[in-house]
C-alpha cells in the first residue's frame, strides 16, 4: 500500500526474524532519522512480567539488543533501559529483567527507573496527579519497543499502551479500578501515553500473540518487525493487520480526537507490504465492544460481569493473583484463589500477572 501526499504519516514493515533484526532496525532509523548526539536516551521495552523470551509476553530480547546497538553509534550522552512491569513487589523489575533475557540485551544500560519518580499532573477525572518514573520525563529522546500482541481490556497492546508502563509502582493497578469499565480504561491509556509521547516506536512482531492477551500462550509466527514516528498510525495498522477495524477502537478514537495522530489508513503511508493475519484470534472483548454504539455499549456491560476462573490443573496456590488484585477480591481458599464477584472490577490484573497462565475470563 503506497499512497502519497504531504501528510502521509509512515508507517515501515519489514521482515525479520529473530537473528535478522538489526538490519531492520537499521532500516527504522534510515526512514525516521533522529538525532542523538549528545541525548540522553531512554529505550523501553514491553516487560509486563517476568516470562520466558519464547512466550512473547515481553518485548523479545533480540530487538532490544539490536535497538541498544544501534543507538550506541549515534552518540548519545546517556543510554537508560527501563520499563516498570505489571508486579509491584519488591525486586520484580530487576526479577522481570533478568529471567527474560532483557537484561543481558540492555548491554549495562538497565536502570530500575521505578525507584525515583517524580509527579506530574493528570485527568482529574481519574486522579489529580500520577507519579512517573523520572527518566520519562528527563528523557532527550524516547524509543518505544511495543510488541505485536492482543489485550483484554484494549484489544491490542501496541504502541500507545506501551506508555502505561511509565506509571511507578501499584498506580497501574489503581486507574484500572478508577476507570471501572473497559472503555474508560482506553481513555486512561492515552492520557499516560500523552504524559510524555515518545519519539520513535519500534514494534517486535516477529512472534505475535494472540487470543486471550497481554499474556496468552497462543502465538503466531509474524516474521516482522514495524517501526513509526507515531503512535495512532502504528496501532492502526496493528489493528488492521489483527482484523480489527481501528476505528471501534476507543484508544485511537480518543486519540485522534486530542490530536496525537489519524488510524484513517488513507492518511498512512506504509513502506513495505500490509497483510491481514488469516484467522487472527482477538480477544473476548473484541473491537464490536468499544464502538459509541448504545448497543454495543450494553453488550459491553454484560461482558463487564466476567469475572475470573481458574484453571486448577495450572494453578500453584503461589498467590500472586491475591497479592497483586487492586480491589482485595480475591483470597486462597483451601489451595485455589476463589474470587468475590460482588467487589471484582474486571481489572485483569490477575489474568496479566499470574505466572502459570491458569486465569482466565469468563
Amino acid at each position: 500500500m503506497l499512497i502519497e501526499a504531504e501528510y502521509m504519516t509512515n508507517v515501515m514493515i519489514h521482515p525479520a526474524t529473530h537473528d535478522t533484526v538489526r538490519p531492520a532496525v537499521d532500516r527504522a532509523f534510515e526512514i525516521f532519522p533522529i538525532d542523538l548526539s549528545g541525548k540522553k536516551v531512554l529505550i523501553k521495552p514491553n516487560a509486563l512480567r517476568t516470562s520466558g523470551a519464547d512466550e512473547a509476553i515481553v518485548t523479545h530480547p533480540s530487538v532490544l539488543e539490536a535497538v541498544v546497538e544501534k543507538v550506541e553509534t549515534l552518540n548519545p550522552s546517556d543510554i537508560i533501559v527501563g520499563d516498570n512491569p505489571g508486579a509491584a513487589s519488591y525486586g520484580a523489575n530487576e526479577e522481570c529483567f533478568e529471567k527474560t533475557g532483557l537484561m543481558e540485551a540492555a548491554k549495562g544500560y538497565y536502570q530500575n527507573i521505578g525507584n525515583d519518580p517524580v509527579t506530574v499532573d493528570f485527568n482529574p477525572a481519574f486522579m489529580a496527579s500520577a507519579s512517573v518514573s523520572r527518566a520519562i520525563m528527563e528523557a532527550d529522546i524516547i524509543i518505544s519497543l511495543p510488541r505485536f500482541k492482543t489485550h483484554g481490556l484494549t484489544v491490542m497492546s501496541g504502541a500507545i499502551k506501551n506508555s502505561y508502563g511509565f506509571l511507578c509502582g501499584a498506580q497501574k493497578a489503581l486507574l484500572h479500578k478508577v476507570a471501572g469499565n473497559p472503555a474508560r480504561f482506553q481513555e486512561v491509556v492515552v492520557d499516560v501515553f500523552k504524559i510524555r509521547v515518545p519519539d520513535l516506536f519500534i514494534m517486535d512482531a516477529v512472534v505475535g500473540m494472540e487470543g486471550n492477551g497481554p499474556a496468552s500462550p497462543d502465538l503466531r509466527d509474524i516474521g516482522l518487525i514495524l517501526a513509526a514516528d507515531n503512535a495512532v498510525a502504528m496501532d492502526a495498522v496493528v489493528a488492521t493487520m489483527m482484523g480489527c477495524d481501528p476505528s471501534c477502537l476507543r484508544f485511537l478514537q480518543k486519540a485522534k480526537e486530542d490530536g496525537l495522530g489519524d488510524y484513517d489508513l488513507t492518511t498512512v503511508n506504509i513502506i513495505g507490504t500490509l497483510e491481514k493475519v488469516k484467522n487472527f484470534k482477538l480477544p473476548p472483548l473484541g473491537g464490536e465492544g468499544v464502538s459509541q454504539n448504545p448497543a454495543i455499549q450494553e453488550m459491553l456491560a454484560s461482558k463487564i460481569s466476567f469475572r475470573p476462573q481458574v484453571d486448577q490443573s495450572l494453578c500453584t496456590g503461589c498467590g500472586t493473583c491475591v497479592d497483586q488484585c487492586p480491589v482485595s477480591a480475591l483470597e486462597i481458599v483451601d489451595v485455589f484463589p476463589e474470587v468475590d464477584a460482588d467487589t471484582c472490577i474486571t481489572c485483569f490484573c490477575c489474568q496479566e500477572l499470574c505466572p502459570e497462565k491458569a486465569i482466565q475470563l469468563g
